[in-house]
């Protein structure tokens, strides 16, 4: 079964939801027979590759969203991250354009390390506090997961990668994608937000069982459990 995930390295939910569903997979007989591939969908192509200023200044000067609402936002996905044994760090974060750290991320991809790639950038943005619109912490990234070191170099002075990345989000779009992370499901279905586990966990259960001849029963998917970033901000 294929599950094909679009998601930005910049969004926090995404990598909340890539934990649950990692949680999803590893409790299911199946989970290891489950092919992920990462998919690029970048929220904000108009970020400057560095914005002065913190993921509060981001939010409410770019977005136009009150202080008082991101101030909130950011305490609730901080809280839903520890949940998941992650520890956001929202004070340390450095607002960066995504577009050439998911440009790495399809060279990953191509060799294999697409998961450990997305792993690594997710934690380095929202847990470590480094830049990564800056090409050395991205180097530094690649070399961490194996990456060949002149391969990530070339990568990372050229445009190699951006029509990639440019399908990427003309699929999502295609698909009616507003808002990640989007989860597709055997090329059929569809599951946005970061659901909790055991949704995932169901509607995984109940495609296998389709593939092996069962119905599917439609899950919802709606309610603040299952929340998305999308251009305009993160609920």
């Amino acid at each position: 079964m294929s599950v094909d995930i679009f998601s930005d390295i910049a969004c926090p939910w995404c990598f909340i939801g890539k934990r649950r569903f990692e949680t999803a997979l590893a409790a299911l007989p199946f989970g290891e027979k489950v092919d992920v591939k990462w998919h690029a969908f970048q929220l904000d192509p108009s970020l400057p590759d560095h914005f002065e200023g913190s993921e509060l200044d981001y939010l409410t000067q770019a977005k136009g969203m009150p202080a008082e609402q991101v101030a909130g936002m950011l305490e609730h996905v901080t809280t839903q991250a520890a949940g998941e044994g992650l520890k956001y760090d929202f004070d340390a974060l450095h607002v960066a354009n995504s577009f050439t750290a998911l440009r790495l991320l399809a060279l990953a991809k191509e060799r294999g390390l697409g998961n450990e790639m997305k792993e690594a950038l997710l934690s380095a943005h929202f847990e470590q506090g480094v830049d990564t619109g800056s090409n050395e912490a991205l180097q530094g990234l690649a070399d961490s997961v194996g990456l060949d070191p002149a391969e990530t170099a070339e990568v990372l002075a050229s445009d190699k990668y951006s029509d990639a990345v440019r399908a990427d989000g003309v699929r999502a779009r295609e698909l009616g994608v507003s808002g990640v992370p989007f989860f597709v499901l055997d090329n059929k279905y569809g599951i946005s937000g970061a659901q909790p586990s055991e949704v995932f966990e169901q509607a995984l259960s109940q495609v296998w069982k389709e593939i092996g001849g069962e119905n599917l029963q439609m899950i919802g998917t709606t309610g603040q459990d299952g929340a998305v970033c999308g251009p305009e901000g993160c609920n």
